[in-house]
């Protein structure tokens, strides 16, 4: 069935693998990347091998004589960061292309960690490879904008088939057999020594701290280790692109300002599942409402921003506080307030703040389906229509 949804970002994959011999599509397990890479490779010649198959591993013995076979093909390669020492054979063979003046293999790299973690092993590729990141589903993707369906992505996350699931329950339990999936055999398989147990106790932890400041000291207490081991452990679930590190805004204000970092697990439906919530009524009895709203707002405009967009929060010692600071450009600068009410009342606080910073514009997320001015140049608006109005600048 994940077929049946369109992906808004494969007409960017399309236009990149135009001008770039080598792409790589980044974002967690079962977000979609293999599916998305076999729909792109209908419609021409290609071989898809799985770095976690021992057959296609077999082949790879001698990587750049099995690859040189392939020449004129789209190359796909899933789960790269299992072996990064491909990097240096496919310089090989794009630099031989090159030399030879012909167009040769197009690669299509599929991976589950970081773009920090895959630039790091990719140095022998610069100039030849362009990073674009797959989310999840967002609302631009699903195939209604009904504000119950709205609510099934928010409830379920933008994991396809998750949000794609007969039931909530059914949903959920997927869900959980995901985070095992994460605990037990992703984190080992990159090398890192935390106990399953409690990895799932700070990322729960995370889970009702969302979108707060984290303080590594009474969490390694908690836990029993020390603030820098809690450090290591969350750095773990950024790179595998779980949780969200959102910058404070560092620009030169006359104020004293919160210096440390916003935390967000970045799907809604691991969030909701981390915290026993499993229909919409739970949600909207659970003190997290707010919070839970307010990452799944952030990681829907995440998934349409290009990589040149910068993106902060803002907040001071006094309380004035902007939940998310798109930096588009030199001059232009968006304040963006995320409230779950369908009647939003918004704060003195962030007036000041948006003076503070100079925004350009001030949108105010809802959970309605309208848009409206409300004073003060400030503009109500629906989700979809913001992501909408984000596509055509960014």
């Amino acid at each position: 069935m994940q077929g049946m949804l369109k992906r808004w970002i494969s007409n960017k994959v399309e236009r990149t693998m135009l001008h770039t011999p080598a792409v790589a599509l980044l974002g967690p397990r079962q977000v979609g990347k293999t599916t998305l890479a076999q729909a792109l490779a209908e419609n021409r010649s290609a071989l898809y091998l799985d770095l976690e198959n021992p057959e296609d591993l077999l082949k790879l013995s001698d990587p750049y004589a099995f690859l040189s076979m392939h020449s004129n093909k789209l190359v796909i390669v899933d789960e790269i960061q299992r072996s990064p020492d491909l990097f240096m054979v496919l310089r090989g063979l794009i630099d031989k292309n090159r030399r030879m003046g012909r167009k040769g293999e197009q690669f299509l790299l599929l991976g589950s960690a970081s773009i920090d973690l895959l630039r790091q092993s990719s140095e022998s590729l610069a100039g030849r490879i362009n990073y674009i990141e797959l989310s999840g589903l967002n609302i631009l993707e699903i195939p209604s904008s009904k504000l119950e369906d709205i609510r099934r992505l928010w409830l379920r996350g933008g994991f396809p088939e998750s949000y794609l699931a007969t039931t909530d329950s059914i949903s959920m339990d997927w869900l959980e057999n995901l985070i095992r999936t994460y605990l037990e055999r992703d984190v080992p398989q990159m090398g890192f020594r935390v106990p399953a147990v409690r990895l799932r106790r700070l990322w729960t932890m995370l889970a009702h701290l969302q979108g707060e400041n984290v303080n590594f000291s009474k969490l390694g207490g908690n836990l029993e280790v020390d603030g820098k081991t809690i450090a290591s452990y969350i750095d773990i679930l950024v790179d595998l692109l779980l949780v969200r590190r959102l910058e404070p805004w560092h620009a030169n204000v006359k104020k004293r300002l919160v210096k440390s970092p916003h935390f967000y697990i970045r799907d809604s439906g691991i969030l909701h599942r981390l915290l026993g919530i499993s229909n919409y009524d739970s949600l909207l009895s659970n003190p997290v409402l707010g919070k839970s709203w307010e990452g799944f707002v952030i990681e829907n405009i995440f998934s349409v921003l290009s990589s040149q967009v910068e993106a902060y929060f803002y907040r001071t010692a006094a309380g004035a506080e902007i939940d998310l600071l798109l930096k588009l450009s030199s001059n232009e600068l968006w304040a963006i307030e995320i409230k779950n009410s369908v009647a939003p009342k918004i704060k003195k606080g962030f007036h000041l703040a948006c003076e503070d910073v100079k925004a350009t514009r001030k949108y105010v997320v809802y959970g309605g389906t309208d848009e409206f001015p409300i004073g003060n140049d400030t503009v109500v608006i629906a989700l979809k229509n913001l992501l909408t109005n984000l596509q055509e600048v960014a």
